[in-house]
C-alpha cells in the first residue's frame, strides 16, 4: 500500500484524464488491509485492481453481469484551434472526435481504446490533409489508440501499457515525474512491467514500445530477506539499481543518453492497521552517467506516507549534489522537449548540455483527499500532485497539477503547469487548464480545455504555441 509498492503512474491524459474516468494504478489499493501472515506475507504488495467493479458503480453497462466483465462506450467532439504565439506558426482549427471503449474483467484485463482524430476545419495549407498528419506521421503515434492496457492486474506482478505522465521508477533518482507526451506531436504509448521473485523485485518500462527510444528498469534486493528470511512486511530494507537509457530514434532523433543510480532505503517508522498507516523512510543513493567520468551525484532524504479512508498522502524532501553534467531526475517532465533543446541559455539537447556544479533541494507532495473515502477507484473530491527542485546557482524547477469535483462531482475542474529553468535565461513555461460539467442525469457533459505547447521543430528549436477546445460528450458511465 505504501509507495514502494505503488505504481507512481498519474495516467491523467491531456485534455482526456479525468478522475471521474481513469482509474489510476497507483490507487489500486485495497480499501481494509488484510493481516499480512495470514496473507501469507504479501498483502502489502497485492493490492486490489477492483477497476470492473468502479465501472459497475458509476453506472456503466455490463455486458453478460454473470461473467464479471463491464464495459463503458464514450464520444466526445470539440471544436480544437491550434493558435500561434510570438508570431510563430499559423492558426489552425479542426473538429476534434474521440471515441473510445472501455472493457475490464477484474483482476485479469483492463482494456481502453480510442483517440482523438482531428479534422481540418480552417487555416490549412495549400496541400494539406484533412486529418491532421502531425499527429500520425509516424509508427509511434499509433500507440495513441491504447489509452490503458493492464493483463495481470495485481502488484507485484503485472503489464500495463498506455501514455506515461508524471511516471517515476521506483526510487525516482533517474526517471521522476516523467511524461512521455511532452512533445504534442508524438502520442506514444509506454509499456510498464513488474514482478517479484524473492528477494528481489523487478520494475521496467519502456516510453515508446512501437520505436527505440527510453527504457529503463531498476531491481530492488530486500536486505531483511536474505539476513533473517521471510518477513511479514517485506522491503523495509532495500538495496536498489536502476539504469536507463535513451536511443533516441523516435519522436524525431536525439543524442543518446545513459544513467545509472544505486539506492538504499530504510523504513524508520511504520504503524499500520486495518484503516491505514504512517510511514517515515530514509534514502540515500549516488549515481552518474557511465563511460563519462567526472559525471556523477549524491542524494539523501526522508519521505513520509499516510493512508486513512479519506485521505492518501506522499511526500519527500532531498538534498542533492550534481557534478560533471549529471543530475538527479534528468529523465522528468520536461524531458520529452529538453531531449532536443534544453531550458536556460545553452541551446543544445539535454545529452550535450553542461549542467553546473552544486547543490539541490527537491521536494514532491502527492495528496489525494475524498469525503466519502478514497478507496474507490477514480473517486477525489481533491488530488494535488507537486514537484519541485531549487538549486544553489539560482534555478529553480517545479511542476504541479490540481483536480477538484464540486456539486455532486458534476464539475470537474483541473489546472497544471510546468517552470523549468525559472529565474535564468531561457527559461521554459507552461500551463493548462480544463473543466468538465456532466448534466441531463451525468450521461451528458460540457468539456472546454485550454493552454500552451511547444512543438520540437527540424532545426532544434520549440516553437511556441497554444490550444483551445470546447465541446460536448457522451457515455454510460454514470
Amino acid at each position: 500500500m505504501f509507495i514502494r509498492w505503488a505504481v507512481v503512474l498519474l495516467l491523467v491524459l491531456p485534455g482526456a484524464g479525468w478522475a471521474e474516468e481513469i482509474a489510476y494504478p497507483e490507487d489500486y489499493v485495497a480499501e481494509e488491509e488484510t493481516d499480512p501472515v495470514e496473507a501469507d506475507g504479501d498483502a502489502l504488495l497485492e493490492p486490489s485492481v477492483d477497476e470492473g467493479n468502479a465501472l459497475v458503480e458509476e453506472g456503466a453497462a455490463t455486458s453478460g453481469s454473470g461473467s464479471g466483465w463491464a464495459d463503458r462506450l464514450s464520444l466526445e467532439t470539440t471544436t480544437w484551434a491550434l493558435l500561434s504565439r510570438r508570431g510563430a506558426g499559423t492558426d489552425e482549427g479542426f473538429q476534434q472526435v474521440v471515441p473510445r471503449l472501455e472493457l475490464v474483467k477484474p483482476g485479469m484485463l483492463h482494456l481502453d481504446l480510442g483517440a482523438p482524430v482531428r479534422l481540418r476545419m480552417w487555416g490549412a495549407e495549400e496541400g494539406a490533409s484533412l486529418v491532421r498528419k502531425e499527429d500520425w506521421d509516424e509508427l509511434s503515434d499509433w500507440g495513441q489508440v491504447v489509452q490503458a492496457l493492464t493483463i495481470g492486474g495485481d502488484a507485484p506482478n503485472f503489464v500495463w501499457l498506455g501514455a506515461l505522465e508524471s511516471y517515476t521508477l521506483l526510487s525516482g533518482h533517474l526517471v521522476r515525474r516523467y511524461n512521455n507526451r511532452g512533445n504534442p506531436d508524438y502520442h506514444p504509448a509506454g509499456a510498464l512491467v513488474t514482478g517479484m521473485l524473492r528477494p528481489f523485485y523487478v520494475e521496467a518500462f519502456a516510453s515508446d514500445v512501437l520505436g527505440a527510444r527510453l527504457m529503463g528498469a531498476e531491481v530492488a534486493l530486500d536486505i531483511q530477506h536474505v539476513l533473517f528470511g521471510r518477513q511479514p512486511y517485506p522491503l523495509k530494507y532495500m538495496l536498489s539499481l536502476s539504469a536507463a537509457h535513451d536511443w533516441g530514434k523516435a519522436g524525431g532523433t536525439s543524442e543518446p543518453m545513459t544513467l545509472a543510480h544505486l539506492d538504499g532505503t530504510a523504513v524508520l517508522v511504520s504503524r499500520r492497521d486495518r484503516q491505514g498507516g504512517f510511514e517515515v523512510q530514509a534514502n540515500a543513493g549516488w549515481g552518474g552517467r557511465p563511460g563519462e567520468g567526472g559525471a556523477w551525484g549524491a542524494v539523501a532524504g526522508l519521505g513520509v506516507e499516510a493512508m486513512s479512508p479519506k485521505l492518501d498522502l506522499r511526500a519527500r524532501l532531498e538534498g542533492r549534489l550534481q557534478r560533471g553534467g549529471f543530475r538527479q531526475g534528468a529523465i522528468g517532465p520536461d524531458y520529452e522537449l529538453a531531449r532536443f533543446r534544453v531550458a536556460g541559455p545553452e541551446a543544445v539537447p539535454q545529452a550535450d548540455a553542461s549542467f553546473p556544479d552544486g547543490y539541490s533541494a527537491h521536494g514532491e507532495v502527492i495528496l489525494n483527499w475524498d469525503a466519502e473515502g478514497a478507496g474507490r477507484l477514480g473517486q477525489r473530491h481533491f488530488r494535488l500532485t507537486m514537484g519541485a527542485e531549487v538549486f544553489s546557482w539560482g534555478r529553480v524547477d517545479v511542476d504541479g497539477r490540481l483536480e477538484t469535483q464540486l456539486f455532486h462531482r458534476n464539475l470537474t475542474v483541473g489546472v497544471g503547469g510546468l517552470a523549468v529553468g525559472a529565474g535564468q535565461p531561457g527559461a521554459r513555461y507552461l500551463a493548462s487548464g480544463e473543466a468538465r460539467w456532466r448534466f441531463l442525469g451525468g450521461k451528458l457533459y460540457a468539456v472546454g480545455q485550454g493552454g500552451t505547447l511547444l512543438f520540437p521543430t527540424a532545426e532544434g528549436t520549440l516553437r511556441p504555441g497554444a490550444f483551445a477546445s470546447v465541446g460536448l460528450g457522451v457515455d454510460n458511465a454514470r
